[in-house]
């Protein structure tokens, strides 16, 4: 009798064990399924797993392995030469130690989103060329489908290099320009500030998507640094009731420079701040830096910084080669003082807070005509966080405790600025 029941609960246990089995592996599928199909994540999107280029006879290819097949169209620009592809938002997956190189025409590459729903692939090209066809390869042999660009060196008409593209596939979107960028709405009147009303502060993360800024020396990008700062400046703000902190994005995207000031103008902001973080050759050099508008820059480290971080635009495939010099500046004229006043006030309270945090450079105030501080009538600064070329400064950067440092001076110092502008109009 007894072994009886001792067998009747073994097989009980077996039964019990292979009923988990079975409820574990069903719910493991049904959360891969969830994650990997459901909702509105990463999933849904279009899968890269591989972007290589390589040289063939006299043309150079481009290859990019995706799990389906996708519209595209593909355009070249010229000063610089380079040529751009546009996909639908792409889930950029590289597989595992996979490394890129430069070949043949392109000396250099990039990719990232641009705008919401478009990813972007920029080549700069040694010398003038064009595209010579564009087709995709179905899978086979394991590997996924596979996106195919040609290029030549050459001065062909662009007209012609894009209908003969345009043969190649149903699939194929092509034009000689890309669409428009996100335009936010004409700036509107700023609110007048009244009793118990929030100050309105907008922290704009420099670069992101296709612009990744400068790259750490273990390979941190800055525009990751940059974006986890602003979040946590914006937590530190919003937890004390006083102000509505917006950000100029809010994830991985590219967004251009007049974009970012039209913004803040929009939205009414009182104060504008830029965040970056910088390399130099001289990796010995480290430190915070604030700097606020002139035309005249305060040294030559300034101006070279300056003319860089104006130039994203180009970096992120934008061609500016129809725009006026005053329309691709930002539309504005800088002459008026009462704003770059404010400004150099707010960096007073900025430079006295960070230096309770971290290194600052010598002449910590300085002087430049970066593109996102040029608003009229928007108070701005651009606040450099430390050099990635630094191994101190890239080590602090990347530590969630010491960004959470710097965000509660930065958030301290607009505390003050506030302060004092409250007291200026009760007088």
């Amino acid at each position: 009798m007894a072994l009886y029941m001792l067998i009747t609960l073994i097989l009980e246990y077996c039964r019990i064990i292979r009923s988990l089995a079975r409820s574990i592996g069903l719910l493991s599928a049904v959360v891969f399924a969830i994650l990997f199909f459901g909702g509105e994540g990463r999933a849904q999107l279009t899968v890269a797993s591989d972007f290589r280029l390589g040289t063939h006879s006299e043309k150079t290819r481009l290859v990019i392995e995706l799990s389906n097949e996708v519209e595209y169209r593909a355009f070249a620009l010229a000063n610089p030469d380079r040529i751009v592809i546009d996909l639908p938002e792409i889930d950029w997956r590289m597989r595992p130690g996979s490394a890129v190189r430069a070949a043949g025409i392109v000396e250099g590459f990039r990719f990232g989103l641009v705008r919401p729903g478009t990813s972007r692939v920029v080549l700069d090209l040694k010398r003038p060329g064009y595209i010579k066809g564009a087709f995709f390869l179905p899978p086979r042999d394991g590997k996924m489908y596979r996106f195919v660009l040609d290029m030549a060196p050459g001065n062909q008409a662009l007209g012609k290099s894009l209908s003969s593209i345009a043969k190649a596939g149903a699939g194929a979107k092509l034009a000689a320009r890309p669409e428009p960028p996100v335009r936010f709405p004409s700036p509107t009147r700023k609110p007048a500030p009244g009793a118990g009303k929030r100050h309105i502060v907008v922290i704009d993360p420099g670069h992101g998507g296709i612009d990744p800024g400068a790259t750490g020396r273990s390979g941190i990008l800055e525009k990751n640094i940059t974006l986890a700062v602003a979040r946590d400046i914006r937590e530190r703000l919003r937890r004390t009731g006083r102000y509505k902190a917006i950000l100029t994005r809010d994830r991985d995207m590219f967004i251009q420079l007049r974009d970012r000031v039209a913004l803040a103008r929009n939205k009414g902001a009182e104060l504008f701040i830029s965040l970056h973080a910088d390399t130099i050759r001289n990796k010995n050099v480290r430190g915070l830096a604030v700097y606020t508008l002139s035309e005249r820059a305060s040294d030559k480290e300034a101006a070279e910084l300056a003319e860089r971080e104006n130039k994203v635009d180009l970096i992120a495939g934008i061609d500016l080669s129809d725009k006026a010099p005053e329309v691709t500046n930002i539309l504005i004229d800088l002459a008026q003082r009462v704003t770059m006043n404010e400004s150099a006030r707010a960096a007073g309270f900025l430079v006295r807070e960070l230096k309770r945090v971290s290194k600052l450079l010598r002449n910590t105030h300085r002087f430049a005509g970066f593109a996102v501080l040029k608003a009229p009538d928007v108070p701005s600064l651009l606040i450099e966080m430390g050099f990635l070329s630094n191994v101190r400064d890239e080590r602090s950067l990347r530590s969630t405790r010491y960004r959470k440092r710097l965000a509660g001076a930065v958030a301290k110092a607009i505390d003050g600025y506030f302060t004092r502008v409250e007291q200026a109009d009760r007088l």
